[in-house]
């Protein structure tokens, strides 16, 4: 073979590895950490209107009840260690095990954000209460939101397994949600540390 054949060689196995590479999950890290900049952002502005302004509660109004939103609290965070033992099954080929566990995680997703509005609903304040109302409802409304978007994604995954040949592109699908949903539970750790644990 010559040295020219071989270049040539080389170079189209270098091509065709370099259209191989997967750079998705490299992209949703990104497109997580700039979620995180944006929930770090309003985290700041609350704690520079907790710490700068004199009447932070509204009114008559001493505190939020924790218990509840703890209740939530632990439901959602439990929801990371079913997800991720719905992976295991999945990576083991047990499509029964994985749809199980998977189901399990949307019902606790779907537990918190029944929790949420029933909070909401109980609480004896207005949006237009002052500071602290709004960026209450600003803060556990946009995570409830990302909650919502975890369900909803874990709701398309799971109706992609009873397809045939379901994950024959890999399991990109599953990895990114699982992912989204463990991003949504350390910030709503941080979130209910923040608000409701620091009055």
């Amino acid at each position: 073979m010559s040295a020219t054949e071989l270049n040539t060689t080389m170079d189209a196995a270098a091509g065709a590895a370099h259209e191989e590479e997967d750079h998705r999950l490299f992209g949703f890290v990104v497109f997580l950490l700039s979620e995180s900049v944006i929930f770090f952002s309003l985290f700041v502005g609350y704690i520079v209107y907790k710490t700068s302004l004199t009447d932070w509660l509204p009114a008559g109004v001493e505190g939020l009840e924790v218990r509840e939103p703890l209740i939530n609290t632990i439901v959602l965070v439990s929801s990371s260690f079913v997800i991720y033992f719905a992976e295991r099954f999945l990576h083991k080929d047990n499509l029964w095990g994985f749809r199980a566990f998977w189901l399990l995680t949307m019902g606790m997703g779907s537990f918190f954000l029944y929790g949420q509005a029933v909070e909401w609903r109980g609480l004896s304040f207005s949006v237009k209460s002052g500071v602290f109302v709004g960026t209450f409802y600003l803060l556990t409304g946009f995570h409830g939101l990302h909650v919502f978007t975890g369900v909803l994604l874990q709701g398309i995954m799971l109706g992609r397994s009873f397809l045939p040949n379901n994950y024959a592109d890999g399991e990109f699908g599953v990895v990114a949600t699982s992912l989204f949903w463990h991003f949504v539970d350390v910030i709503w750790i941080m979130l209910f540390a923040l608000i409701y644990l620091w009055q």
